[in-house]
């Protein structure tokens, strides 16, 4: 039997959590949530985002990688199995977070919806001004 460490991660983003688990010395197979990138997210640019990190450190092909995602809309998701991808590569390769951390793939991006305020219809829109 190969010896490949498996390492785990996790990744999160406005309210989608993705948990990771990648195995080196793989065959290149990746899955979200049983499903190829790009059949789970349908958009090619989701894909170039949430696999970004792999292609940053070129190893792309390289490592297998099999993620469950849920929470959010698909951006927030792609978002989240970004940063869990990038986590599980410095676990792999120390030498790599330099690099990881230049092209800002290992901080979390804080930002979230904002509360709705009472008297509005979003959480700036206001009622639209009827002058008669």
């Amino acid at each position: 039997m190969e010896d490949r460490r498996i390492i785990f991660a996790h990744g999160s983003r406005k309210r989608a959590v993705a948990r990771l688990r990648l195995k080196e010395d793989g065959h290149g197979w990746i899955y979200i949530n049983g499903k190829r990138p790009i059949e789970y997210f349908g958009r090619d640019d989701l894909v170039i985002h949430a696999l970004e990190p792999l292609k940053v450190v070129g190893k792309l092909g390289e490592v297998d990688v099999v993620t469950k995602v849920e929470g959010g809309g698909l951006s927030g998701q792609a978002g989240a199995v970004r940063l869990a991808l990038a986590r599980a590569l410095v676990q792999l390769d120390e030498s790599l977070r330099d690099t990881l951390k230049e092209h800002r793939m290992l901080s979390r991006d804080p930002r979230e919806k904002e509360r709705r305020k009472y008297g509005k219809r979003k959480s700036r829109r206001a009622h639209q001004f009827s002058k008669r």
